[in-house]
């Protein structure tokens, strides 16, 4: 005879759900960008499929049992591509921003101008993202991203928590 074990949801208000999305290297947001004020190569164009990894969170899970709807996130998606997917990114401060602007007007790369540029900063960027998708999708506020991470390659990434 099996008997079966039955588990009791938590009652206490301090459970936490986390649960993660993550748009890896294979995704292909193939970004170029450089960081204009490093004193290393750092300063120069170069690329990386960035990797972006999203971490959720809620105290109540919605009435699927899920802190988000991973489905629901395809508009995350497609703000991440019109930002990273074969974009060349710099910062609104480059001294070089004019040159890139004309660049872009000819076609040959495609510029996105962000506040700044680097893993950190992409990182707080799509932590805005995830909340506007959140918050306009009415996930928010039982749901909330608590870190972003992303990375250039298996070694190096950068976290951002709110």
């Amino acid at each position: 005879m099996h008997r079966a074990l039955i588990l009791r949801s938590p009652k206490s208000k301090s459970a936490v759900y986390q649960s993660t999305k993550r748009y890896g290297h294979e995704v292909g947001f193939s970004c170029a960008f450089r960081q204009w004020k490093a004193d290393s190569h750092c300063n120069l164009l170069h690329g990386y499929a960035l990797a972006f990894t999203f971490t959720f969170e809620a105290t109540e899970l919605d009435h699927r049992n899920w802190v988000v709807d991973f489905g629901g996130l395809k508009a995350l998606k497609n703000m991440l591509e019109k930002t990273f997917d074969h974009k060349t990114v710099v910062a609104e401060d480059d001294p070089y921003l004019f040159e890139l602007q004309n660049l872009d007007r000819l076609g040959v790369l495609d510029l996105v101008v962000l506040p700044a540029t680097g893993c950190e900063k992409f990182a707080a960027i799509g932590y805005e993202l995830a909340m506007e998708v959140l918050k306009r999708d009415g996930f928010y506020p039982r749901c909330r991203v608590v870190k972003v991470e992303v990375a250039e390659h298996g070694a190096n990434s950068a976290i951002y928590i709110p």
